[in-house]
């Protein structure tokens, strides 16, 4: 895998919980699948890893609205995608994730135009029709 480009992180959140995200203020996040969308514009795998090391309680720094949710106990990754060209296509990316499921308004996309960069969604099967390859 190359060392920079964009991935989704395939989130589980096992029960509804209301979550105070950075300035974003208290988010509510109904049960579900959550697909999050992702730039790693100089480290792709210490990234993935530090998401991974994240949801499993190992790493307490946030510095994302993704680390917010990712922090939870009952919110885990089940797998994640991600580009194999190096090329940063995170809004791109986001956009057509958006075509098979619901936005949370604002987050992950601080830094763009985007309306979202997470989405609730009922499955995560289309990611690989998209050119997203399964991170080992």
């Amino acid at each position: 895998m190359v060392s920079k480009g964009t991935y989704c992180l395939c989130i589980n959140v096992a029960d509804e919980q209301i979550i105070k995200v950075g300035a974003l203020r208290d988010i509510a996040f109904p049960e579900g699948r959550y697909i999050y969308v992702g730039s790693a514009p100089n480290s792709l795998i210490p990234r993935i890893e530090r998401h991974m090391k994240t949801s499993k309680g190992e790493h307490d720094v946030t510095h994302w609205h993704v680390d917010y949710l990712l922090r939870e106990p009952s919110v885990s990754i089940e797998a994640i995608y991600a580009t194999s060209n190096g090329e940063r296509m995170e809004c791109t990316l986001a956009d057509k994730v958006s075509m098979h499921g619901e936005p949370v308004p604002r987050f992950g996309c601080s830094d763009c135009k985007c309306n979202s960069h997470l989405f609730k969604v009922e499955e995560f099967r289309f990611l690989e029709k998209m050119g997203l390859r399964k991170y080992p």
